[in-house]
């Protein structure tokens, strides 16, 4: 939500600044397509605007003869994407007309705007020729880093022309080699007593990872997945050791005082009292229980064809929950208002064991997760 925010924010701000900017700025740094479109938007708002009426009719030509003067030069180059770049030039070029033609302001300063569709036309399929071809010869390298470029280049040709001659299959064998494919073996815990508590924690991380898409080149899998052919490696999840439900009580006495309080009154003379100020004590007993649940989770990736130890990660939880209430003999004014609350409390039993086991995985599966998006955020 925060991210859509910011994008939106963003984008009403960009909005406002081409609005409100004639583009004459960006014509002064030479940046002549960004000063044409910054002068067509504020001619959309204000046809008669002088200073961008201007700045179009200089940057519009220019604009034209830079993209022109690239084609013309990417054509006798040795780029092996040259017809990429001719082609973005050509859609840079319309983008201008289209903006152009949109805009009754900017159509009085360039009444004929050049179409450039035809040679768009021609040298799409060029393009897509190109990024097809570098994706066959990465691809033929068959490792996964050639892989992984393999995958964008024939995404770019498919984004150009979409089902560009046999290209989806093409991505998707791509896709196989440079992903790379690791095993979640969830060791069983040998115990009946939390059994749906550690079922709960593996479902938890189960879920995590056979939904995780932060990195295009990642999947994990089942140990019984049928569609795995290979791993590249394994990640192995155990419960090193666990305690739930030690208790712990404790008791605490103290003698607690109050200065100046009004214990009674005296008679100075007939029909005049006056207030008497003491001091008031109370013997206070406050109780606490605490009831103490703690684990330790591992994690180790292995490389899968060796068996080598890639990482191994230790993660501890723990979770106290506490009961406090108290008693007191004396007078109530020598307490504060916290421990008079206190008294008013009575004691209460612990949550179930399944749901101490529960809380105490909580910062366990926090600790790991995080743990698995640093290690496998750039592999």
């Amino acid at each position: 939500m925060k991210k859509l925010l910011y994008f939106l924010v963003y984008s009403v701000l960009l909005t406002t600044f081409f609005s409100c900017s004639s583009g004459k700025k960006a014509l002064e740094q030479g940046d002549y397509y960004s000063s044409t479109i910054q002068a067509i938007e504020r001619l959309r708002k204000n046809t008669t605007h002088k200073k961008s009426r201007e700045v179009l009719r200089q940057s519009y030509p220019l604009a034209k003869k830079y993209y022109l003067d690239r084609i013309a030069i990417q054509k006798t180059s040795s780029n092996p994407f040259k017809n990429v770049e001719i082609y973005n030039s050509y859609l840079k070029l319309n983008h201008l007309y289209d903006e152009i033609m949109r805009s009754p302001g900017a159509l009085r300063v360039a009444p004929n705007p050049s179409n450039y569709t035809a040679e768009a036309r021609q040298y799409r399929e060029l393009a897509a020729q190109e990024y097809y071809d570098a994706g066959m010869h990465e691809l033929n390298l068959n490792n996964r880093e050639s892989a992984k470029r393999a995958y964008e280049h024939f995404a770019s040709a498919n984004q150009i022309v979409t089902g560009f001659k046999d290209v989806n299959a093409r991505m998707n064998e791509a896709l196989d080699i440079a992903t790379l494919k690791v095993v979640v073996d969830q060791v069983p815990v040998p115990t009946v007593n939390y059994q749906l508590s550690v079922q709960f924690f593996q479902d938890q991380v189960d879920k995590f990872l056979f939904n995780y898409d932060e990195n295009r080149y990642l999947r994990f899998f089942s140990p019984n997945d049928q569609s795995l052919q290979y791993a590249d490696q394994i990640l192995v999840v155990q419960f090193d050791d666990f305690t739930v439900g030690n208790t712990n009580n404790f008791k605490a006495t103290k003698e607690l005082t109050k200065d100046s309080v009004v214990v009674g009154s005296v008679t100075i003379r007939e029909g005049v009292e006056r207030d008497v100020y003491g001091t008031v004590r109370a013997e206070y007993t406050e109780y606490t229980k605490e009831v103490v649940s703690r684990g330790m989770v591992s994690m180790r990736i292995l490389d899968a064809r060796t068996e080598q130890v890639l990482l191994h990660e230790k993660f501890p939880g723990e979770f106290r929950w506490v009961s406090k209430w108290a008693s007191f003999n004396g007078d109530e004014r020598a307490l504060t208002d916290e421990k008079l609350n206190y008294t008013k409390l009575e004691p209460v039993n612990p949550p179930p064991p399944q749901d101490l086991f529960v809380e105490f995985c909580k910062p366990i599966y926090s600790q790991m997760t995080q743990k698995i998006r640093a290690y496998y955020r750039n592999i």
